[in-house]
């Protein structure tokens, strides 16, 4: 099975690139994420692999890093989510952002793929609430925790979140904000200072990725 590549990147297709390896070229398929972030052609790359096996084809998927391609595993376990809709989920939502939305159980942010319609998307968040918190991908550990924390408290942390979910924000984003600002302030914080640090956090957010 083939783990990883590193060549040159021969081309490069809406659904994934060519990689040459010594000469030989291997096509990989990878999300929009992945494509975004490989060189102009003729540069150097690196994938980490998956290779599936099939009676009648072998396909190549790359991942940029590790994060993205646990997710892809992780993924492809759901009933109804192959290779192909795995792919349209990590195009549409980044895998920090895809911890938040399953603990969060945030359907609405799973059927921004194409390809999840709204049964899948609650099949996807159900079958994974409790399969998140052991998975072992450093870039979103600290995002799992703090939300799923969040959760287990009632009270003032679910009435903030619902608050900003009023406000027209996603659920996910007012549980990761909600959850942030629990731990800056500590046990014991009212509801109205929850809703005010966790406005703070989203604001802070978007303007550090307008910059």
């Amino acid at each position: 099975m083939i783990a990883k590549l590193t060549g040159t990147v021969d081309s490069v297709g809406p659904d994934g690139a060519v990689i040459d390896v010594g000469g030989v070229g291997y096509l990989v398929f990878a999300s929009t994420r992945t494509i975004g972030r490989l060189p102009p052609t003729g540069g150097a790359a690196r994938l980490l692999v998956e290779t599936h096996v099939r009676e009648d084809h072998i396909h190549l998927y790359g991942f940029a890093d590790a994060a993205e391609r646990d997710w892809f595993r992780l993924l492809t376990t759901v009933q109804g989510v192959g290779a192909k809709v795995a792919l349209a989920i990590l195009s549409a939502v980044a895998p920090e952002e895809l911890t938040l939305a399953i603990v969060a159980q945030d359907k609405a942010t799973m059927a921004r793929a194409d390809g999840v319609g709204p049964k899948l998307a609650a099949r996807i968040v159900n079958e994974l609430k409790d399969k998140v918190g052991g998975m072992a991908l450093a870039a979103t550990n600290a995002a799992a925790r703090a939300p799923a924390a969040a959760a287990a408290e009632p009270g003032a942390t679910g009435d903030a979140v619902s608050a900003l979910v009023n406000l027209g924000y996603r659920r996910a984003e007012a549980f990761g904000a909600v959850a942030a600002a629990s731990r800056r302030l500590g046990a014991g914080v009212k509801v109205d200072a929850l809703i005010r640090a966790g406005l703070q956090e989203l604001a802070q957010g978007a303007g550090e990725a307008a910059q």
